[in-house]
């Protein structure tokens, strides 16, 4: 979506939300679906997720400033919204972030609603064993394809860190996959 469509949608939010705001799930709700499910890994936690986005979105739109994109920002509400609730996930198992993601990782395998062969649940594997920072680059840039400048406003970090992040995340990754 270009700029110009992309303020003109969100000025309509803020005018008339009840009419955009279909328009604006139409626009946005595969992508960020994937942006969660790859984070989240489970089909069920992701649409629970995606609800909490549009709720924590339909109930702050008038405190959008403009300051970044209205893609980055509906991004940015998604990590977070991730972010809470693997760390929620973790704690009420008793055990670590790094742990969690071998778990859901695991848990592809059963399913039903993944569709990856033998290579992406080995890739899957690969990620899961990523810093949780690195886990989000790596998904974003490969996965997602996003730029790295647009990631930098999602996640609030420079580009060059962003960067650096990616570059150390497909190394660990090629040595995962390199013996395993």
């Amino acid at each position: 979506m270009n700029t110009q469509n992309e303020q003109e949608l969100l000025i309509a939010l803020q005018s008339d939300i009840n009419s955009s705001f279909r328009k604006l799930i139409a626009l946005y709700q595969q992508r960020l679906y994937w942006h969660i499910r790859n984070m989240v890994k489970n089909h069920d936690d992701t649409d629970d997720i995606l609800q909490n986005v549009y709720i924590k979105v339909y109930n702050n739109i008038n405190n959008f400033k403009g300051d970044s994109k209205l893609y980055s920002w509906l991004y940015r509400i998604a990590t977070n919204e991730s972010i809470t609730f693997l760390n929620k996930k973790a704690k009420k198992y008793n055990i670590t972030n790094e742990e969690l993601s071998q778990k859901l990782v695991q848990n592809l395998e059963a399913d039903i609603y993944y569709d990856g062969n033998l290579i992406q649940l080995k890739l899957q594997k690969a990620i899961a064993t990523l810093p949780r920072k690195q886990q989000q680059v790596f998904n974003m840039k490969y996965f997602q394809e996003l730029k790295y400048k647009e990631i930098s406003e999602i996640l609030q970090t420079s580009e060059g860190a962003l960067k650096a992040s990616y570059h150390i995340a497909t190394k660990k990754i090629e040595e995962f996959l390199k013996n395993n």
